[in-house]
């Protein structure tokens, strides 16, 4: 039931592409909707590349140009659907990953510590100690 399901999804998407290339009106946005809906039912999720080509409030099919805006900025693509106005931000470039305390704390026990350098205190020696003001 569930692989009927999402064949059905990636049929009613391709559709969608096919209409929206011939120009097809009100088609495409219902195709997307009808997609959606069969998700929602049998709980499934949009493949990857379907989560790009729609708008997620209005469920209307964008078309570069026609159905959406896209803009550059602070390395987010910005996607604004011009049906409804709503907009969908996308980083562009992701940061790497920052390890956890537990990875920074093997690093740092791996690493062999330095001797301290000549004329400086060593930890525990603190020059002022036995004398009282």
């Amino acid at each position: 039931m569930i692989r009927i399901a999402r064949e059905r999804m990636s049929d009613l998407f391709a559709l969608a592409r096919s209409e929206s290339a011939r120009g097809g009106g009100t088609l495409p946005h219902r195709y997307v909707f009808l997609a959606r809906r069969i998700g929602m039912r049998f709980n499934l999720r949009l493949p990857p590349e379907y989560r790009t080509l729609y708008c997620r409030r209005c469920s209307s099919y964008w078309v570069e140009g026609r159905t959406v805006r896209t803009r550059l900025r602070a390395g987010r693509s910005v996607r604004t659907c011009l049906v409804c106005g709503a907009p969908r931000r996308v980083e562009l470039h992701r940061h790497p990953r920052v390890d956890g305390p537990e990875e920074n704390f093997r690093r740092i026990a791996a690493t062999p510590q330095e001797p301290a350098l000549a004329g400086e205190p060593e930890e525990g020696d603190d020059p002022d100690d036995g004398e009282e003001e």
